[in-house]
């Protein structure tokens, strides 16, 4: 709407005023040079975002620019022109999703929006990003030891789940999915459409997940590494996020940015009464290159993603420590939302069929670890198996009311095929942890 309102609103304002104080010449002088002017603006506008001195070093610029090429005014309009039909085809359908997307998967079973917690420590949910279960790290095309950071964990009384996994194959699916406590089957089950529609707007805005600790009392926090769930500029839900959506390039892919989460953590928690929960995602360590021609081949690739899942594993313990200097009786819980994709070429392999389980297996397996606090578990968590779940069982334990988990959702894991089967969402891994190969239908 910003390319479209603005320009439009800024010429209409200058046609009543030219009709009043400008002469047809000064007029045939202005707006060339207005237009030129605006086009600058706004392509520096969505790249950068709302920055003050980059953009009005921008609009200098462009005024000199455009005093210099107003003769060529016909054919600026012309490229206009066909940049704005190259985007039409692309554009159409994005806006037929806006008009016909709904949430109605998002709906409960049960009351659970209405839980009422009995016990109300601070929650700290910390992510990072494409790190596997710990007991498929050891085997398949990882065969990392990861031992030294899993004593660490168990040292700080946390209770690692093995063979956990995920629902779906990317951050924005996974994620989605689990803060409506709900299977969405990438609500498009006859195409091959790569991500949920609207997925961003589900993860940082009211959903299900962050009402119900709204209605608890919580203040509600986000803490973002880099701005990549904030790319369409979604309503925020929470209370409090460490990204201005001011900072957010329009045209960015959501990496440029760099956030200090420790040092946004710290602030955040300051002199806070309320309890608290944290949503705190960490890019990191990610997974291998997401596409043919930047992959280095399986062997690097596998070699570069255990780099970063070293790396990953020296915060996690730095953001451990500081959350209980902090806080000694939070509960905190670390859950990835999906693997890494070691022992693929590159990412969208997993597009085409696959029947190599330690590769499925290499998708889908998330870590989690959580540690529960001093009160007694009461083992709320039996059967806590994928991330769909993971909020359900919490606000069971919360409530202490163990009919939550009568509606748990099935611990399936899906993916979106396009090559070597008929395109369409398929189950890959049934509720037992089996390979499978199911096609899902509406």
């Amino acid at each position: 709407m910003t390319f479209i309102l603005i320009p439009v609103g800024v010429f209409n304002l200058l046609a009543g005023f030219s009709k009043r104080y400008l002469s047809v010449k000064q007029y045939e002088y202005i707006v060339p040079i207005l237009n030129i002017c605006l086009f600058i603006f706004l392509i520096t506008f969505s790249i950068y975002g709302l920055k003050r001195k980059i953009l009005l070093i921008a609009i200098i610029l462009a005024l000199f620019i455009a005093i210099f090429i107003k003769k060529h005014f016909e054919k600026i309009v012309m490229l206009q022109l066909i940049m704005a039909l190259i985007v039409l085809p692309m554009l159409l359908p994005d806006i037929n999703k806006q008009f016909n997307c709904n949430n109605e998967w998002a709906i409960q079973p049960d009351s659970i929006i209405n839980v009422e917690f009995k016990r109300k420590p601070n929650i700290y949910i910390i992510q990072p990003d494409g790190y596997p279960n710990f007991s498929e790290l050891e085997r398949g095309y990882y065969q990392y030891n990861n031992s030294e950071f899993e004593v660490f964990l168990k040292d700080k009384k946390f209770k690692l789940y093995n063979n956990f996994r995920s629902n779906y194959f990317s951050t924005l699916s996974s994620n989605s999915s689990m803060f409506c406590m709900k299977h969405h089957y990438y609500n498009n089950t006859n195409s091959s459409y790569k991500e949920l529609y609207n997925a961003r707007d589900i993860i940082v805005g009211e959903n299900p997940v962050v009402k119900v600790f709204k209605q608890n009392g919580y203040k509600t926090n986000l803490l973002l590494e880099k701005s990549y769930l904030l790319l369409n500029r979604p309503e925020m839900g929470y209370d409090y996020c460490n990204i201005e959506l001011g900072e957010v390039s329009f045209l960015g892919k959501g990496f440029e940015m760099n956030k200090d989460i420790l040092r946004d953590f710290k602030e955040a928690i300051i002199n806070n009464s309320r309890p608290n929960f944290f949503f705190i995602e960490k890019l990191q360590p990610g997974h291998i290159s997401t596409y043919k021609s930047y992959s280095s081949g399986r062997d690097i690739e596998r070699v570069n993603y255990l780099n970063q899942l070293e790396k990953s594993n020296r915060w996690l313990k730095e953001i451990i420590e500081e959350i209980e200097d902090q806080d000694e009786n939070g509960i905190i819980v670390i859950i990835a939302d999906h693997g890494g994709f070691v022992g693929f070429d590159y990412t969208m392999e997993c597009k085409i069929k696959q029947t190599d389980r330690d590769l499925i297996y290499s998708i889908f397996s998330t870590a989690l670890a959580i540690k529960w606090g001093k009160e007694t578990l009461q083992k709320y968590d039996d059967q806590l198996k994928t991330n769909v779940n993971l909020f359900r069982v919490l606000f069971a334990y919360l409530s202490e009311d163990d009919k939550l988990l009568h509606n748990l959702q099935s611990d399936k894991s899906f993916t979106v095929i396009e090559k070597g089967a008929p395109s369409g969402i398929y189950e890959y891994i049934n509720e037992k942890g089996e390979v499978v190969f199911n096609k899902v239908s509406n």
